[in-house]
Formats: structure tokens, C-alpha cells, sequence
């Protein structure tokens, strides 16, 4: 098992998760390009927009622009009570593993 399998596998990332509506089968993760989705995947491990732009060579930018199509993807919308950053990575790391 890799350190992925590790931060996605778990009951207690679930427990968190579902009271936030995300999807437990992780289909809506299908919807992302591979390029939004290593955008999330680096969001997940804490990087700014910055740092995500510098590892990928995309414009900080650009990377807000993956960010708001993974946003839009994932049905997640703004909202004073959420982050939605949180929400978006909530469902990555909630994924089955692929």
C-alpha cells in the first residue's frame, strides 16, 4: 500500500467527510482532467497556489483557473459557510484510491 492508499483509506477521513455531503464513491473525481486533478492532489498536501504553479510551470493563474473548473466539477459552491479548498480536498482524499 503507498502513502496515497494511506491518506485516502481511512473510517475517520470518512466519519469527516460525510457530514459534509461529499461523494462517497468518489465518481464526481472522474469529471476532473488529469491536470486538475494533480492540482488537487497537491492542494491536498497543504501547497499554495504559488508553490503548486512553480512545481507544475502554470501561472498562479492558471493554477485558479483548475481550481475553480475542480470546484465547479465537484459541485462545490461558495459559500460563507464552508471552504471550499477544504471541501474539494475533503474529496480527493475521501476517493477510492486509482
Amino acid at each position: 500500500m503507498d502513502d496515497r492508499d494511506d491518506r485516502r483509506g481511512g473510517d475517520d477521513v470518512r466519519a469527516v467527510i460525510a457530514p459534509l455531503g461529499a461523494d462517497p464513491s468518489g465518481r464526481a473525481l472522474d469529471a476532473l482532467t488529469p491536470r486538475e486533478l494533480e492540482v488537487l492532489a497537491l492542494m491536498s498536501e497543504g501547497w499554495s497556489n504559488a508553490a503548486i504553479g512553480g512545481h507544475l510551470f502554470l501561472s498562479e493563474r492558471t493554477v485558479e483557473t483548475h481550481i475553480g473548473g475542480i470546484f465547479a466539477k465537484l459541485g462545490i459552491e461558495d459559500s460563507p459557510d464552508g471552504n471550499r479548498r477544504v471541501r474539494a480536498i475533503l474529496a480527493y482524499l475521501q476517493a477510492p484510491a486509482r
